[in-house]
């Protein structure tokens, strides 16, 4: 198969003029969106450009310890951006929505590394480093719609949740119609990539591997099993976001606390 068409400096810089599209689209439409917008593509350059050197680095020295450290620092900035993102209070939100994320990127790493791959080691850099960046990037959307939607909601319909609690509901009981909602709208999208991927879209990984030389029918193979992956991961990590965060946010009249009702 033929070698993969270099990109030079100068074709990844007209690139970047496709930005101007959907900036001057958020000038027309008055839009604040311009900023970030600019602050997410510079970071996303220097990022990317950090991660060309330090994975040459981590590949080549392939150390457990530093495999793992580096998973977790990946691990904590979703989970700073996804808190960030989801306009809820830092100082609240962060160790439940960190807790969540973890434990669902240590279940499904897991299974996926030693029960499907099993490369030898499991945690060698160059499988559980791009796969779990694949799987926590894919879950901080689904982090992001359930707990604003869920939150969201919940202030617009506080009056609802009281009612429910003032007639003898348990806080469980109140929430249900909150978590149903919020879980449906978050895991929704999930469910649409999964089922028209291949027939309108060609995802990253399979697009990446066949454009690297791989076997088509290899590429198709791993990107099966990523999107279960994404997909029951998702699932999970939007649950116990959820789940995790709401032992945190209620009084002992499982009354939301101030910081809850501030949710944008």
């Amino acid at each position: 198969m033929d070698k993969t068409v270099d990109i030079s400096w100068v074709d990844l810089s007209l690139g970047y003029l496709l930005l101007l599209i959907p900036v001057l689209i958020f000038l027309y439409f008055k839009i604040n969106l311009v900023k970030d917008t600019i602050i997410a593509a510079v970071r996303m350059t220097v990022q990317l450009l950090l991660v060309g050197i330090y994975l040459g680095y981590l590949f080549k020295w392939d150390n457990i310890f530093l495999n793992v450290s580096w998973v977790v620092v990946m691990i904590v900035a979703a989970s700073f951006t996804v808190v960030k993102r989801s306009n809820v209070s830092l100082k609240l939100y962060f160790i439940p929505v960190l807790s969540g994320l973890l434990i669902s990127v240590l279940l499904v790493d897991f299974y996926f590394l030693a029960i499907v791959i099993k490369p030898e080691p499991i945690l060698t850099a160059r499988y559980i480093i791009p796969i779990t960046g694949m799987l926590i990037g894919n879950t901080m959307k689904s982090n992001i719609i359930v707990l604003n939607s869920f939150y969201t909601s919940l202030k617009q319909n506080l009056s609802f949740y009281q009612y429910a609690i003032g007639n003898g509901a348990t806080r469980k009981e109140a929430l249900a119609p909150f978590y149903k909602a919020a879980l449906k709208q978050s895991i929704n999208p999930n469910i649409a990539t999964m089922a028209i991927v291949g027939l309108v879209s060609l995802p990253g990984m399979m697009t990446g591997q066949i454009l690297g030389g791989n076997d088509p029918s290899l590429a198709v193979r791993y990107q099966i099993v990523i999107m279960i992956s994404v997909f029951v991961i998702g699932s999970i990590s939007a649950v116990l976001s959820l789940l995790i965060t709401n032992r945190f946010v209620f009084d002992l009249f499982d009354m939301p606390k101030k910081e809850v009702l501030k949710v944008e």
